[in-house]
């Protein structure tokens, strides 16, 4: 479907301030609505659009709903980083309330037997808003889609209700969507100006797009890490819904977008039907929005490959999902482009897409229902009888991480059987788990595990790879026997913790396991002396790697009994084997070897504001704070230059691409006096420009272009793009970055186009990029010529101190579990490197 050139129609609203709104701007006039039910400034004090909602305000108005309304039912599903609620409306006629679970479980049922009549079910549709906090036309427009579906009576509405399940998801956001609204609100002024330069249109740092710690979460769909996540996978596989919509804003010179997008973008395990049903959805939008008079367009932008997005998730899930994308006032009006574009305005073209998508799903009803059903028929008839198994025999915190997220999507696990070795590589009972893959959702298993190096098309909206057993640095076999599988894990447990043995000596504990910078972050805490180990032994007739862990017993500020005792809580605590040893004397190194390092406490902060990128930010502080209990204190860039360093041992610069010239000296003087600076990404081009460290660059050379024409030449240069792939890179282990690893090859991700020469002695180059690293995405011949045998990470001497450099991501969308004990390492062990 083309772009459509109806004109832009603004003239039916002045600038908000100017003209009174109510809601009969949004409403269809032709049908009446139940008096008994409040409207939206009956509770929240104020008309829709005339303030940005903020989400106390959001949460009050639903529970006046789902109070005075049979239609409705109201759910909390939890709570935000924020504390946050996570709400859930159920939308359908009153009879069907009466029945909603046994209408839930036919619904299940005719996914799971080809055999069930399914025409004359309810068609279920999860409607979500405002995945983005600062696209907040999605949520403000829920307050009109739910008043009118709890008010609006008539014979229409009822019978679309008996045929109809609503699953309301008014914020998918609400953290982001109360700090945009906190932004919007105290910057609009009685008399509205839609100045672009205003500052009402201008947000601070990092903005309200993202939750609490920063992450864009219409990239958590497939991951699930985050709570808000959690929450709505849940309700997801709960129901299975047959469509789901997803409301977002785009730039303000823009107007409006339904999918399909761009076909040759779409993953080529969508079944072509899915898309098929959305064209034929879009026709509903046209309709809609034509009758408004509001341009739109279709199948120029935007695509359906990555299934983290919540529009693209549902197409691996026997679902159609659709993305809405609505150009944005930032604030309450807005010059454009296209005119002057009023919040009230984008509030209506969401509110429109919401009802053309339910008189779509009433209208398509039999047919959405039976591509359901065909979709899991077709997957148990190609469902294969092998398995795939995943584990890592020295890691189970990691592998047990892996095994929730397949658990939320309601994926079968088996426990193994018996320990087995494959490829070279070992696994072992209690360390691994085993996924059938005659199972029902064994399309969603494979597009977790999918590999491809070749594509359609050489442009992607996000990232073209994601393959879970590399995110997760876990050891892999596919067709595997099903009689390697023992009993199905109905609830995954963490690996007992324990010490083994009081000991006069001391204690050790390999690195291996996830949850050891934790742990070790603990013991530091307590003011104990801790060692690691630079060389590998024996001890007791233990093996042990690279960077074991020693806790010595003496000259401690615990005693003997006190030692212990804290050790062990901490081992429980954290599901990790400590063993206490009887000697000092190995086969290798002594416990008294100088080949012991001391290992301190880490006072660790990290820049961000204003020219850092606030996801990677995010991710790190997520890490640090979430998952290892290290506190991280974070400079802003407005006021860095001018503080006190001294007392950080660890500064992490993340992605940025210039820091001002003051903050520049400071840490240099910083790092020459014993700091470990860690930069990320363009931080690199930043350090090495900086003289901070020696670096040299391969650059990927395009000498001509040929047979491009001018319309095509932004696809050309796209190509040239890392969205973001997964390669492959050998290791020295014996190296301190490497500590904890036990394969010599590691799956790094990787979206920047920084090549850095290796060094001429290799021991200089811990982690090197093979001969031919691409496991899985997209890369440019040009640019995998250059990328080929260079290094993604880097540390040199400056004074007293190290610089420290990594050219990808090792913390990507918290989901990269593989590669977070690079940074950890970098922290902990940076001063031995």
């Amino acid at each position: 479907m083309k772009k459509i050139t109806i004109l832009f129609f603004l003239a039916s609203l002045s600038i908000l301030g100017q003209q009174k709104l109510d809601l009969s701007y949004y409403l269809p006039q032709d049908v009446s609505y139940n008096k008994s039910i409040p409207t939206p400034k009956s509770v929240i004090g104020h008309e829709v659009g005339e303030w940005h909602i903020t989400h106390d305000k959001l949460v009050e108005y639903m529970k006046a709903l789902a109070k005075a309304s049979d239609r409705i039912t109201f759910e909390d599903r939890g709570q935000t980083y924020e504390g946050r609620p996570l709400l859930l409306l159920t939308i359908t006629s009153p009879t069907n309330q009466q029945n909603i679970e046994q209408i839930r479980e036919k619904h299940i049922k005719g996914t799971d037997d080809a055999s069930v009549d399914v025409s004359n079910d309810p068609i279920v549709v999860y409607q979500g808003f405002s995945i983005h906090g600062n696209e907040p036309s999605g949520s403000n427009s829920a307050l009109v889609s739910a008043y009118y579906l709890a008010a609006a009576e008539g014979t229409i509405i009822d019978e679309f209700l008996d045929n109809t399940v609503i699953l309301f998801d008014p914020s998918l956001n609400p953290d982001g969507l109360q700090r945009f609204a906190y932004w919007a609100n105290t910057n609009k002024a009685s008399n509205i100006n839609p100045d672009p330069n205003d500052r009402e249109y201008h947000e601070v740092w990092p903005g309200g797009r993202t939750n609490h710690y920063w992450f864009d979460m219409n990239r958590d769909w497939l991951p699930v890490q985050l709570p808000e996540s959690k929450a709505r996978i849940a309700s997801f596989h709960k129901w299975l819904p047959n469509i789901l919509t997803d409301h977002h804003e785009m730039g303000t010179n823009s107007t409006f977008f339904f999918q399909p997008g761009i076909p040759s973008r779409t993953n080529p395990l969508t079944p072509q039907m899915n898309q098929d049903l959305t064209k034929e959805i879009a026709t509903y939008h046209a309709k809609a929005f034509d009758k408004l008079g509001s341009t739109y367009y279709s199948e120029e932008s935007f695509d359906d490959f990555y299934y983290g997005k919540g529009s693209t998730f549902p197409d691996i899930n026997g679902s159609i999902g659709i993305l809405f994308e609505q150009g944005s006032s930032r604030g309450h009006a807005q010059e454009s482009e296209n005119g002057v574009l009023t919040f009230p305005f984008t509030i209506r073209n969401q509110f429109t897409a919401t009802l053309s998508t339910l008189e779509a799903a009433k209208n398509m009803r039999v047919k959405i229902l039976k591509y359901q059903q065909d979709f899991y028929k077709n997957s148990r008839n190609s469902r294969e009888n092998k398995a795939i198994v995943f584990g890592d025999e020295k890691d189970a915190a990691k592998t047990n991480k892996l095994a929730e997220v397949l658990k939320r999507h309601n994926i079968k696990i088996h426990e193994l059987k018996t320990d087995f070795s494959s490829n070279g590589k070992k696994f072992k009972k209690g360390y691994s788990y085993v996924i059938p893959m005659n199972q029902k959702n064994q399309r969603l298993v494979k597009a977790m595990f999918d590999v491809r190096t070749t594509f359609k098309d050489s442009l992607f909206y996000d990232v073209s790879a994601w393959t879970f057993n590399h995110a997760f640095g876990v050891d892999y076999a596919d067709n595997v026997s099903l009689s390697k599988a023992g009993k199905e894990v109905l609830e995954l447990k963490e690996k007992v913790g324990s010490i083994q043995n009081i000991s006069s000596v001391g204690y050790l504990f390999s690195w291996n396991e996830y949850n050891t910078p934790k742990v070790l972050n603990s013991i530091l805490k307590k003011g104990l002396r801790v060692k690691v180990s630079m060389k590998q032994f024996k001890n007791d007739n233990n093996s042990y790697d690279y960077g074991t862990i020693f806790v010595p017993a003496q000259n401690q500020k615990l005693n003997s009994s006190k030692l212990y005792e804290f050790l062990n809580k901490v081992a429980i605590d954290n599901h990790l084997e400590i063993k206490g040893t009887s000697t000092g004397l190995n086969d290798g190194i002594d416990l008294g070897s100088r080949n012991f390092r001391a290992v301190k406490q880490q006072k660790v902060a990290m820049l961000v504001g204003s020219g850092i990128t606030s996801y990677d930010a995010g991710e790190i502080w997520h890490l640090l704070d979430q998952r290892f209990d290290i506190k991280l204190t974070k400079l802003d860039m407005s006021y860095a230059s001018s503080i006190n360093l001294s007392k950080y041992t660890t500064i992490i610069v993340p992605n940025s691409n210039s820091i001002d010239k003051n903050l520049e000296a400071k840490l240099k003087t910083w790092v020459r006096n014993g700091g470990v600076l860690i930069g990320y990404r363009n931080a690199v081009n930043w350090l090495s420009n900086k003289k901070f460290i020696n670096l040299q660059f391969n650059k990927t050379k395009i000498d001509t272009v040929e047979n491009v024409t001018f319309e095509n030449k932004s696809l050309q240069s796209g190509a040239q793009v890392i969205g973001g792939a997964i390669f492959e890179a050998k290791t020295d282990r014996s190296h301190p970055i490497n500590f904890g690893y036990k394969n010599n090859k590691i799956a790094l991700f990787r979206n920047t186009r920084q090549f850095i020469k290796a060094d001429k002695k290799s021991y200089n180059n811990p982690i090197q990029y093979t001969n031919n690293p691409l496991l899985s995405g997209y890369i440019s011949k040009e640019n995998l010529k250059e990328l080929k045998n260079t290094v993604p990470f880097k540390v040199q001497r400056l004074g007293a101190g190290r610089v420290i450099v990594f050219t990808d991501n090792t913390n990507f969308r918290a989901f990269w579990f593989g590669t977070n004990k690079l940074l950890m390492n970098a922290i902990f062990f940076g001063k031995l490197m």
